[in-house]
């Protein structure tokens, strides 16, 4: 009888718990654009979703290597590309983080899952900083389009982020790119400096990390909104044409402006490689990426063109 008891008392136990677990919700998963059309459709949110490879990946035409945050330009940007220039369909871009792009060209392959990718860039997009480490493998560059940083939090500001200094308080939750990853890290961490001093730097990058606050990503532009969305951070400096763009795809968020005193700019470059597979396409996209009709899509998603 003892047992029958234990038994039913495990059963009721168990079903209570049961009832207060939910599925995962995958609500906001990427990828956030459209996908090309195929005859078979098989994206497995949180599993299969692969949302920073594009197009086609079987004897491209063109393979371009973007900086991860200019994700949201793919569709619109590509699109007008092959109208412009309609001998080019097969394109195959990536947008991953720009230091994970460099390690990529400079090692020959990425591995994500279980595919290998061995495609070589013709051209390269990141922020000038990063351009400029690598000179040897281009044969020529040019400025396209400009950014500046924004905080990412849930709509209606519910912890009352005003500021870079609010993200040093104790209870803030912080989703910060990792500057060993992403050159973004770099770029924020000068913003503390300039908004809080090197105090403000050391609590949010080594107090906070230490003590579970602030988490590091490997791949901002898709961990940081997510995490905002899914109430695991609080708030998430990233560049301005990502918070931007979370809220023109109507998904609950809000972009909370930084003074142009604390802010800081970047500057995207488009570098033609030198050992690029397909030259004319390489230089025909060059000349596409200065173009008014480029410089309009940018400019719809948040960026900057002078």
């Amino acid at each position: 009888m003892k047992h029958l008891i234990k038994r039913t008392i495990a059963i009721l136990l168990f079903g209570a718990l049961s009832s207060q677990l939910k599925a995962q919700d995958h609500r906001f998963d990427p990828p956030w654009n459209t996908p090309p059309e195929s005859k078979v459709m098989f994206t497995v949110p949180g599993v299969d979703n692969v949302p920073d490879l594009y197009g086609d990946i079987n004897d491209p035409q063109l393979v371009v290597f973007f900086a991860g945050n200019q994700y949201m330009c793919i569709d619109d940007l590509l699109a007008a590309f092959k109208q412009a220039y309609p001998q080019y369909q097969r394109i195959f871009a990536e947008t991953l983080p720009p230091g994970i792009l460099a390690k990529q060209i400079t090692g020959g392959s990425i591995t994500i899952g279980n595919l290998r990718i061995d495609l070589k860039p013709d051209v390269y997009t990141a922020g000038k900083s990063r351009t400029d480490q690598m000179p040897e493998y281009f044969t020529k560059s040019e400025i396209y389009a400009y950014n500046r940083l924004a905080i990412m939090v849930k709509k209606g500001n519910p912890h009352h982020i005003n500021d870079l200094q609010d993200l040093g308080r104790a209870e803030i939750k912080v989703s910060m790119p990792n500057p060993e990853w992403e050159g973004i890290g770099k770029r924020i961490e000068e913003a503390f400096v300039k908004a809080g001093g090197e105090s403000l730097k050391k609590a949010i990058m080594e107090t906070k990390v230490k003590n579970g606050t602030t988490f590091l990503t490997q791949i901002h532009h898709r961990q940081s909104p997510m995490r905002i969305l899914y109430d695991q951070s609080d708030a998430a400096p990233v560049w301005y044409s990502e918070a931007y763009y979370q809220k023109l795809i109507g998904h609950p968020t809000q972009l909370v402006e930084i003074p142009k005193d604390e802010n800081i700019n970047a500057t995207y470059v488009a570098c033609q490689m030198k050992n690029a597979p397909h030259k004319q396409a390489a230089t025909d996209f060059m000349d596409f990426l200065v173009s008014p009709a480029a410089k309009a899509i940018y400019s719809k998603y948040g960026f900057i063109t002078k």
